[in-house]
């Protein structure tokens, strides 16, 4: 079987934040683009983190109960953040995806952050490749 590469898959124009990001500025942006999560970056592009639509919804929960509905990106993200290697195998990535249940990988490579992967483009690569074997 041909072997699939995250880099040949992965999304390489992504929409990032930095953490003081206001957090009702980056529900519009996940809103205004249908993104559910989006990698947490400095100045220089390093990768501090990530933010997720469930990581948002703590601040719904945070203004229910505290009446308190600012924020900045930096409070919400998680900081533990799992990636993946550009050279990984689309089918070694898929298991990581059924194992781990995450909807999004950042790939980084030498230290840098240089995309994002996803279920759906992992479905992509299974589907152009399925079909042209048909």
């Amino acid at each position: 079987m041909k072997s699939l590469k995250v880099k040949d898959y992965m999304a390489r124009r992504l929409i990032t934040f930095r953490p003081k990001t206001n957090v009702v500025e980056a529900m519009d942006v996940f809103l205004k683009n249908r993104i559910s999560g989006a990698p947490v970056v400095d100045e220089d592009g390093n990768l501090l983190g990530i933010l997720s639509e469930v990581d948002l919804m703590q601040v719904i929960v945070q203004d229910s109960y505290y009446d308190e509905s600012v924020g900045i990106v930096g409070d919400y993200m998680r900081t533990e953040v799992d990636t993946v290697d550009p050279e990984m195998d689309i089918y070694t990535l898929a298991e990581k995806f059924i194992k781990e249940h995450r909807r999004r990988y950042p790939v980084m490579h030498e230290g840098r952050l240089v995309g994002q992967v996803s279920r759906r483009d992992v479905l992509a690569a299974a589907e152009k490749f399925l079909h042209h074997e048909a």
